[in-house]
């Protein structure tokens, strides 16, 4: 049997599917701090036994709470001389810049816990001083007094030439064998200083801490199956193994999340619908990020706690693209100054909405929900009450607009719908591609109760609910192969195109792929399972940021070149609406990304219903709508419909784990696979 589980903020989600093919999910609450109890119970509610098991592929939120909360261990820092400042300096571009009390963020390790030696290496990668052991033996006499844990070691130019942090960190580990290292040649060969700084330290400070837990859930797993194996996700959107997520847990930052991406994606190419963004609510965020011909967006510039006041912490990692905010289920309604406002705050698992009946006694977006006979209290593990859910709504909402309880929560999910437009809007408009042009796949619990109104505002031709949206990021891990991610930054001019310029490039693409195909291979990935994908990062000369630029698996030659340059060009004008031909371009970085092609469960189709989906309605209720009012609206249970089934809306299709709304100007089709399609009637005849 293979598992996959996905610990949120509020639901731990289970998909597992069976030695006979078959699929099952389930959901149980989530369980901080100790949250692979949370799996054990998702497990048990599923009766899926622990011996049974033959993979397991997990994502976790371990990694960004022990950031976002402070939870990490004490951490030092080892650097080059007169660069133990870096992580206080940061950058200069501030995002509130007007704003005379900003402050910058405070680095995860204090001054005097970050320390210098004087061994250097220069930017083309020659040792101009070499290490001194004695000035690391200070440094580790110092750290054991203060009760140093963990110890993150980043020299100048070590991603050119990382031997010193090689020496250092080895020494470090025969001297001190209990203490943590990080040495940043481990987590990325990209340039700059300040984000490869962040990187490393923000590795060592959650290291012990992941690597806790990750042995505590093989542990689990191990005492009941030994041969069970065990894999975790990234957020480059591949998995890796538990040994490999322990040195560099920085990589599972955003571990859940962009599984339910790349199952969009695959979702996709299975429909014949390429270009898709994502959207991914659930009970405390909602999440969202555009994939375009089938490609996810993969880059290195993801940043933690950044807002548009904040600067945040960058981590310099593969990270899917992926816009992220405090909006799901589960986020507070309350009043600000006078104006309502929906999240960030999330009345989590516990006490959860008022729906849950556990003691929570402010409203919430899925409470909203609720009252607008938008989601029925009957398909909720607790069956709250529906006049406390009124009471509370109308004392701490309503009351302060002089509205009805109903227009209060008509307009929690307006506002709620439009925190998530914005979203939407800066992973497509703001980034030159049309929405018209684009299918939303919606999951998530909350995913495809909000989709069709945003589908509607943003233009988007078709809304598709997948089988199993409220566990799709689950789903979609058994879908992902185990990647990794080779970046090199390795500056190559292409203003003059020369035989030794192509030599240069394709003896990079020699080492990075050799290097691959070999870790590949020591996981027992044999050629025909392995897939090689090349991209390169340019720029024009003289520029900061890059564009990456995907090119051919092979020897480059000038024709190539020539085309890889124009590619440039056109993306270039994409993403910043114009291109500088007659100005020189420059590869900056060497991107590969190796997969390790793993077995996925076969998606079957389903056999035709014998009835009239008539029959599938199993009850008619007010469902209070936007411009609309109160109407009378068909509710079908969705494990009724069938392959051919449509409705026009308004309707909703109902499931144990979430629920579909369907405006008046829309219908609804059900195809082969189980999916919910799901038209905008108005775009169709605007078009038309």
């Amino acid at each position: 049997m293979r598992i996959a589980t996905d610990i949120g903020g509020t639901f731990t989600d289970l998909v597992y599917v069976d030695n006979e093919g078959q699929l099952g999910v389930e959901k149980s609450h989530t369980t901080p701090p100790e949250f692979e109890q949370g799996i054990l119970d998702v497990m048990k509610k599923a009766n899926v036994k622990l011996e049974e098991v033959g993979t397991l592929i997990h994502g976790t939120t371990v990694v960004i709470n022990a950031l976002t909360e402070r939870k990490g261990v004490k951490t030092g820092l080892i650097t080059t001389k007169g660069f133990r400042d870096v992580l206080e300096i940061g950058r200069g571009n501030r995002p509130d810049l007007f704003n005379l009390k900003y402050k910058k963020p405070e680095p995860f390790v204090p001054r005097r816990y970050r320390q210098e030696i004087s061994a250097r290496i220069n930017a083309a990668g020659e040792s101009l001083q070499s290490l001194d052991k004695k000035e690391i033996d200070d440094i580790m006499e110092f750290f054991l007094e203060e009760k140093v844990e963990a110890i993150a070691v980043c020299y100048l130019h070590s991603y050119i030439n990382p031997q010193h942090e090689i020496d250092t960190m080895e020494y470090i580990k025969r001297e001190w064998p209990s203490v943590s290292v990080t040495a940043s040649h481990q987590i990325t060969q990209e340039w700059r200083e300040y984000e490869r700084t962040s990187t490393t330290v923000l590795n060592s400070y959650i290291n012990p801490i992941a690597s806790s837990y990750i042995n505590r859930l093989a542990d689990k797993f191990g005492k009941a199956n030994e041969n069970v194996e065990k894999y975790i996700m990234q957020s480059n959107g591949g998995v890796n193994t538990f040994e490999q997520a322990k040195e560099t847990p920085i990589n599972l930052v955003e571990s859940g999340p962009v599984a339910g991406i790349y199952g969009a994606a695959m979702l996709g190419k299975l429909i014949g619908e390429e270009n898709i963004i994502s959207l991914d609510i659930g009970g405390t965020t909602a999440k969202c990020s555009l994939i375009d011909q089938g490609e996810v967006k993969v880059d290195t510039d993801y940043k933690i706690e950044a807002t548009d006041k904040f600067a945040g912490y960058p981590i310099k990692v593969p990270v899917v693209d992926i816009v992220e905010i405090g909006n799901g289920g589960g986020s507070i309604a309350w009043i600000d100054n006078g104006a309502l406002k929906v999240g960030p705050q999330s009345a989590g698992a516990k006490p959860g909405p008022i729906a849950y009946d556990l003691g929570g006694d402010v409203p919430t977006t899925t409470d909203a929900n609720i009252l607008t006979g938008r989601l029925s209290l009957k398909n909720f593990d607790h069956q709250g009450d529906i006049e406390k859910i009124r009471k509370i709504t109308e004392d701490k909402i309503a009351k302060h607009f002089d509205m009805s309880s109903l227009d209060a929560a008509l307009g929690i999910i307006r506002i709620a719908n439009s925190n998530m437009l914005n979203a939407l809007k800066l992973i497509s408009v703001r980034k030159g591609y049309d929405p018209s042009e684009f299918s939303i796949v919606a999951s998530g619990g909350g995913g495809p109760m909000h989709a069709t109104a945003l589908a509607k505002e943003l233009g988007v031709k078709k809304v598709i609910v997948p089988v199993a949206a409220s566990v799709f990021s689950a789903w979609g891990m058994l879908m992902t192969d185990l990647r990794s991610d080779y970046i090199k930054t390795h500056i190559v001019r292409l203003d003059e195109i020369d035989p030794k310029v192509i030599t240069e490039v394709n003896n990079e693409w020699e080492l990075l792929g050799k290097e691959a195909i070999e870790r590949l291979s020591e996981k027992g990935f044999k050629d025909n399972s392995t897939v090689l994908s090349c991209y390169l990062d340019m720029r024009y000369s003289g520029q900061e940021h890059t564009v990456k630029v995907p090119i051919p698996r092979k020897n480059l030659d000038f024709e190539d070149v020539e085309n890889i340059i124009t590619k440039f060009h056109e993306l270039h004008e994409q993403q910043f609406t114009f291109k500088l031909l007659d100005t020189p371009t420059e590869i900056v970085n060497f991107h590969l990304i190796s997969l390790g092609k793993v077995d996925k469960p076969e998606i079957k189709k389903l056999n035709k219903k014998d009835y009239s989906v008539e029959e599938a309605i199993v009850e008619k209720r007010n469902v209070y709508f936007e411009d609309e009012g109160l109407l009378k609206t068909k509710i079908y249970d969705r494990e009724l419909l069938g392959p051919t089934h449509t409705i026009q809306g308004p309707a909703i299709i109902e499931e144990q784990t979430t629920s579909t709304l369907l405006y008046p100007d829309q219908s609804l089709e059900m195809d082969d696979y189980g999916n919910l399609i799901i038209h905008n009637e108005n775009k169709v005849k605007t078009e038309g």
